[in-house]
């Protein structure tokens, strides 16, 4: 009995660990983030600088073409669409890893 109950503890361990989060969950993105500089300007939300993820999450809701667009701007820079403060240029920022900070800042507001 033991150890039926020893396996069945390990499999459903193994089971939640599989299943639980995605390659990037929202910690490694959060560090990711970090990392980058991008809190420096930006919270979850409330603004500072820039504007917090949840805001942005919620003006491009539903756009298909945003993550991509917003990709390219956080590694290019941006200006106009938040106010006169221009986002700086990210171009040590892989392409990947923009859009996957695209992806969960966009996923911020659900």
């Amino acid at each position: 009995m033991i150890m039926r109950n020893g396996v069945f503890s390990l499999l459903a361990v193994v089971s939640a660990a599989i299943g639980a989060a995605p390659a990037h969950a929202a910690p490694d993105m959060q560090a990711l983030a970090d990392k980058s500089g991008c809190f420096s300007c930006h919270s979850m939300h409330t603004k500072i600088v820039g504007p917090a993820f949840a805001d942005v999450a919620a003006k491009y809701k539903g756009d298909a073409d945003a993550p991509a667009r917003l990709a390219q701007k956080v590694r290019e820079g941006g200006k106009g669409v938040w106010g006169r403060i221009p986002m700086p240029a990210h171009p040590n920022l892989k392409e990947d890893e923009a859009k996957q900070l695209v992806a969960w800042v966009l996923s911020s507001g659900s």
